[in-house]
């Protein structure tokens, strides 16, 4: 079988792979590269569980092949967000807020409100709720996490964006 060879910067650090270009991107991180903060949830898309931002954008990562990612490439994993101030500030508000439990869904959508905060720094309930309507949460409900992102963006610090 064919296979591709990328070197992505993930997490502020160039890393290497070779793998066939169709492999799920989710597989590359988890298997190969040893990332395995970003979980598995559905494998269908519908629940963001897996989600990552690629060149700053949040990206599902059982939905696109690896091989769609272009060589040079800049991804952020939630292993890599714990290293800014605004992913602490996210995560405390979420632990605050209770908005979060089982912990499954959370590596997702941290990932997922933290790209959003990125661009929208004063953002209303709608604005949130829009902006997470893919990340599906079974245990804590939806008001505690609008509540934790609403929370979070009272101090983020936009000069770290």
């Amino acid at each position: 079988m064919k296979k591709v060879a990328r070197t992505w910067k993930i997490n502020n650090q160039e890393k290497s792979a070779e793998f066939p270009p169709a492999r799920r991107l989710l597989d590359v991180l988890r298997e190969d590269l040893n990332l395995k903060g970003t979980k598995e949830g559905c494998g269908e898309g519908e629940c963001d569980a897996c989600t990552v931002l690629v060149n700053g954008q949040p990206v599902i990562s059982c939905l696109i092949a690896a091989g769609q990612v272009p060589d040079g490439a800049e991804m952020m994993t939630v292993e890599g967000l714990e290293q800014t101030e605004n992913e602490r500030i996210l995560q405390d508000a979420y632990i605050q807020k209770g908005a979060a439990q089982c912990g499954f869904c959370i590596p997702g959508m941290i990932v997922s409100s933290y790209a959003f905060l990125s661009t929208n720094q004063n953002p209303d309930e709608r604005a949130i709720r829009e902006a997470h309507a893919g990340n599906l949460c079974r245990c804590t409900g939806y008001a505690k996490i609008v509540e934790a992102i609403q929370c979070a963006a009272e101090k983020w610090s936009a000069a770290e964006v």
